[in-house]
């Protein structure tokens, strides 16, 4: 079914749900109605049976200039007379004022103008929409560039839309869209976005919608997406822990990827974490090698576990120093994800972001050899050594240097 046909069915749906008219009321006589929009000179009242008042806002203010009804409010007042063109009648002391409400709608339509509507109500299909008296349909799939569940949100809103279509004589059937103006906006905003953006920039966006693996945000009529791992430093399951769609973000775009035919649009990848400072900028500093720390564990791998020591740092327990001595085949006999646990430091590798931990309570910071104090040992000339190729000294193994033997090992072959 093509769009134009949707939105045939659609209107009819949408026509075919208002009640039969019933007789007109007339001149002098009282009516009983529901005021369902206000404008900027008059009130539009809903008479019941596709029958519609248009009132004078002056009729309906206190002494001191106050409005004394609101949308929803329900209204009597004594038809005075009718607008022929518009179709709507006239309440209250409006006889003889003509209303040019219909010629302004049928300009707005062949010139692409926008016009100002209430939304009135959510019905089958889309929302009903009042605009200068006379009432159009807007389809669901096009009151918002996003999907939207709930049609509801927008009733008593008062936004602009786009005539699509005009069937009909003096009280004709409008078709209207707000997607069409919004589309247009976000076309304008894209061009003066893309003048500014470049790699390194830092913007302001608008969270769009949240994945398992990211967010989209735009950032100016542009849609760039933030991966889960760009989030913050620290570990996230899901985008929804931190962002929820519409919140406002600043955003840093770390990459533009043009689309491969040039029409496609292009691929603008986004980060929040680096516009906060690395956690690792102070972890030598927070956590040097003897200090007793308490962590939450985050994950755990055959080697051993992972320690949260703050967002965005994490220290490993290697399977040897969980159990102090005991032999266990994976840290899942001694430990949980979740598990709160009190551990010494015995290393920080600023280089490869890794943190050594133990849980060995018994060892005393005296114990834990610091790197730093080991020099690398000489090598031996080829001279000295006869023939043979240059020799080192030989590393001490692992049983003399204890469970640290590993790490002090690893250091001593980088200072080489």
């Amino acid at each position: 079914m093509s769009s134009s046909d949707s939105f045939e069915d659609l209107l009819k749906q949408f026509n075919q749900a208002k009640p039969a008219k019933q007789a007109e009321p007339k001149v002098g006589e009282k009516v009983r109605g529901t005021v369902v929009a206000i404008g900027e000179d008059c009130a539009f009242i809903d008479l019941g049976g596709k029958t519609e008042g248009r009132m004078d806002l002056a009729a309906l203010r206190t002494p001191e200039g106050e409005l004394k009804v609101a949308v929803g409010d329900a209204i009597e007042a004594a038809v005075t007379g009718k607008d022929a063109d518009a179709g709507f009648l006239l309440l209250g002391s409006q006889h003889g004022h003509k209303y040019h409400g219909l010629e302004e709608v049928r300009q707005a339509y062949h010139q692409g103008l926008p016009v100002h509507g209430q939304v009135t109500g959510a019905v089958k299909g889309g929302v009903e929409v009042l605009i200068a008296g006379m009432r159009g349909f807007c389809p669901g799939s096009q009151i918002d560039i996003r999907f939207v569940e709930d049609l509801s949100e927008f009733v008593g809103q008062r936004l602009d839309f786009r005539i699509t279509k005009i069937e009909g004589g003096r009280r004709p059937n409008l078709v209207v869209s707000r997607r069409a103006i919004l589309e247009e906006e976000q076309r304008q905003r894209a061009a003066e976005t893309r003048a500014q953006i470049k790699e390194g920039a830092t913007l302001p966006g608008i969270v769009t919608s949240i994945k398992d693996y990211g967010a989209f945000v735009d950032i100016g009529g542009i849609e760039g997406m933030i991966h889960i791992s760009e989030l913050a430093f620290g570990h996230i399951k899901h985008p929804s822990e931190l962002l929820t769609a519409g919140q406002a973000v600043e955003v840093a775009i770390l990459r533009i990827e043009p689309s491969k035919d040039g029409k496609g649009r292009d691929k603008i990848a986004l980060s929040i974490r680096a516009l906060s400072r690395d956690p690792w900028a102070d972890a030598v500093e927070s956590f040097p090698a003897g200090t007793r720390v308490t962590g939450t564990v985050s994950r755990l791998q055959p080697f051993g576990a992972f320690v949260e020591l703050a967002p965005g740092v994490d220290g490993l327990v290697h399977i040897s120093e969980l159990a102090a001595g005991r032999r266990i085949n994976h840290p899942s006999e001694v430990l949980n994800i979740g598990d709160s646990v009190e551990a010494t430091v015995l290393g920080v590798d600023m280089e490869r972001r890794r943190i050594s931990l133990t849980l060995d309570a018994s060892k005393q910071p005296s114990d834990i050899p610091d790197v730093r104090n080991y020099a690398p040992p000489k090598p031996v000339s080829a001279k000295g050594a006869g023939t043979g190729a240059a020799k080192t000294a030989e590393p001490a193994s692992e049983k003399t240097m204890g469970s640290f033997g590993a790490l002090l090992q690893e250091s001593l072959n980088k200072q080489r």
